[in-house]
């Protein structure tokens, strides 16, 4: 069984692999629906709570890289024109906890 270490070690490795830093082009069709919902979860993937441990994965991950997914979540809304629409519903959210 492959340790803590290891694993962090093995994704630092795909992520290091010549090429991981280019930049792709997707042309991507998605529903508003799962607009709102991609952003939600990139957005709750990239919040760190005290009481989560965070994965292997996402610790190994430069801060700069989160920031892009966290940009690219918010270019998808705009893109939507779902921005007004996704504040409101994490004001709702908010005040139901």
């Amino acid at each position: 069984m492959m340790t803590t270490n290891d694993v962090a070690k093995v994704f630092d490795t795909v992520l290091s692999i010549p090429g991981m830093n280019d930049v792709v082009k997707i042309d991507l069709k998605i529903s508003r629906k799962n607009v709102l919902l991609l952003n939600h979860v990139i957005e709750r993937g990239l919040a760190a709570k005290d009481d989560d441990k965070p994965s292997i994965l996402m610790t190994s991950v430069p801060e700069e890289n989160l920031q892009e997914l966290k940009l690219f979540g918010d270019e998808c809304l705009q893109k939507a024109g779902l921005i007004e629409l996704s504040e409101k519903l994490k004001t709702l959210s908010e005040t139901g906890k």
